[in-house]
């Protein structure tokens, strides 16, 4: 992996300190232009002639996502959002009052929100699996939990958007597949940052974004969608010409793929740039990036750590992403500092993680997300201007 290079081909690091993407990260100059190029193909030929020249582009979209998570090109789906993918597995499930979602405390917070509008309109039971003492998943609990109330789905954020903790999605996934449960993994912050396999985690569906760790444009994003769901015929509520065939007056017939999950209309010129993103990262690899994404974040959670500050990760496993505060719970000292140094951040507020800030008893945390384009000298500097707020 050459830095040199990556920092090259990402602008956007040059004039800042960029630890933001886990929100909205920089995208790679190649990236831009291939939006940019296709722009002025639909200026020039319309929308659809455009689609029509570069249909082979288009379908790179399939193979690289295929690639990525390490499965078949018939199981991904293009997606506006992880947000737009996850509605759409949630609308193919068939739930009928008195059916039961498990999931966890910490799951992301869009997840959380249509979880209680499906009981609100379905009177489905929302339980909220344990945590052990090291903040782990408590499969032992998820087990009781799966043979006491015969979930019609487990749902599970594989990295929670307000913590650096990765869950257990590999262990929960065993126990759907031993109790035939669908299983659905939000990896909207796991993909792009760290090595993810959607058939080694057993999942049935698995959501991810474009513009965080992928780098890719904004309105992207991909739905995985297991064999089993698409052997079982399982459509999501609305479908249109792309995911499925009029067939007769009042039938149709769903798309063989996962391609049934998507919409004829998308933005097409963002579909290739992500592909573009998609590629990048291939052929950097994800485990390049993982270890090197460790070292850096590794490096600032210890640094900040031993500066004092409460720093709010709890697991035995953690990502790219740090959350933390003030020693006295606060953040507008770090807040000020970050922004007249221009370093980019993130701010995290109770209402995003309502049960997990509850819990750890805080209202406002700083979020921190390096990924491979920084440098452990911009850590380094990071970790200078933040050492003496604490003393």
């Amino acid at each position: 992996m050459n830095l040199k290079i990556i920092r090259q081909e990402t602008p956007g690091c040059s004039d800042k300190i960029f630890l933001n993407s886990a929100g909205a990260s920089l995208m790679p100059a190649s990236v831009v232009e291939t939006v940019i190029k296709f722009l002025y193909e639909e200026q020039e030929l319309g929308g659809y002639a455009a689609a029509k020249r570069n249909s082979q582009q288009i379908n790179q979209f399939y193979e690289e996502a295929a690639k990525l998570i390490r499965t078949k090109p018939s199981n991904i789906a293009f997606a506006g959002s992880s947000t737009d993918g996850y509605a759409k597995a949630l609308s193919s499930i068939p739930f009928k009052e008195g059916d039961c979602i498990i999931t966890t405390n910490d799951d992301y917070i869009s997840n959380q929100i249509a979880f209680i509008s499906l009981q609100k309109r379905y009177k489905i039971e929302i339980i909220r699996a344990a945590n052990l003492p090291d903040h782990e998943l408590d499969l032992e609990d998820f087990e009781h939990l799966i043979r006491k109330h015969s979930p019609r789905l487990i749902a599970v954020t594989h990295i929670p958007t307000n913590s650096g903790l990765i869950q257990n999605v590999e262990g929960v996934g065993k126990l759907c597949k031993q109790y035939d449960i669908l299983y659905l993994v939000d990896a909207c912050q796991s993909v792009g940052q760290m090595v993810v396999e959607a058939e080694k985690l057993n999942c049935d569906f698995l959501t991810a974004t474009g513009r965080k760790f992928m780098r890719g444009p904004r309105g992207t994003g991909f739905l995985y969608v297991s064999d089993k769901v698409l052997s079982r015929n399982m459509y999501p509520l609305f479908l249109d010409s792309i995911g499925a065939q009029w067939t007769s007056f009042d039938d149709f017939q769903p798309n063989d793929t996962a391609r049934r999950f998507e919409l004829f209309e998308r933005p097409y010129a963002a579909l290739m740039g992500f592909t573009e993103a998609l590629r990048y990262a291939n052929t950097i690899g994800l485990d390049q990036i993982e270890r090197y994404n460790s070292i850096l974040t590794d490096t600032l959670r210890n640094t900040l750590q031993n500066n004092g500050f409460r720093v709010l990760d709890k697991g035995n496993r953690l990502s790219s992403i740090i959350t933390f505060c003030q020693a006295d719970g606060g953040v507008e000292k770090i807040r000020r500092i970050l922004s007249e140094n221009n370093v980019y951040f993130k701010e995290n507020h109770k209402t995003d993680a309502l049960i997990d800030f509850t819990f750890k008893n805080v209202d406002h945390a700083i979020r921190l997300s390096p990924h491979y384009f920084n440098t452990v000298e911009e850590i380094e500097v990071v970790s200078r201007l933040l050492e003496n707020i604490n003393h």
